[in-house]
């Protein structure tokens, strides 16, 4: 039989958190965040946006302030996941710049692939 895994520290990034703690994920931050928290001795929350206790349900929040040790809010968050790309009778353009080496061949593989 295998030993549990204990560690001393977890860091955890969650969307939004209330004063008293409890945090709300987004998208697949929920697979393992939760886990992460509530094996370690001190759970470390990074957070988007803090807001008032009582704002949301109670049934909104995924992981009860209980298991969070500290609370910190971070700056500045940009979610540029989206890359716009062009074909041109120049060849393929990605955010405005031509596409190269890598690009163009990961270009290639998904127009295969689709």
């Amino acid at each position: 039989m295998e030993h549990a895994f204990n560690a001393d520290y977890a860091i955890i990034k969650a969307y939004k958190a209330d004063t008293k703690g409890n945090l709300m994920f987004r998208g697949s931050a929920r697979n393992f965040n939760p886990d992460f928290a509530q094996a370690a001795k001190c759970t470390i929350a990074e957070v988007e946006e803090i807001v008032e206790a009582g704002t949301f349900e109670p049934d909104a929040w995924h992981l009860p302030g209980i298991y969070i040790d500290r609370l910190v809010q971070g700056k500045s968050y940009s979610r540029k996941m989206e890359k716009v790309v062009l074909s041109t009778k120049d060849g393929i353009t990605i955010n405005g710049k031509p596409a190269k080496g890598a690009q163009e061949k990961r270009l290639r593989i998904a127009k295969r692939a689709a």
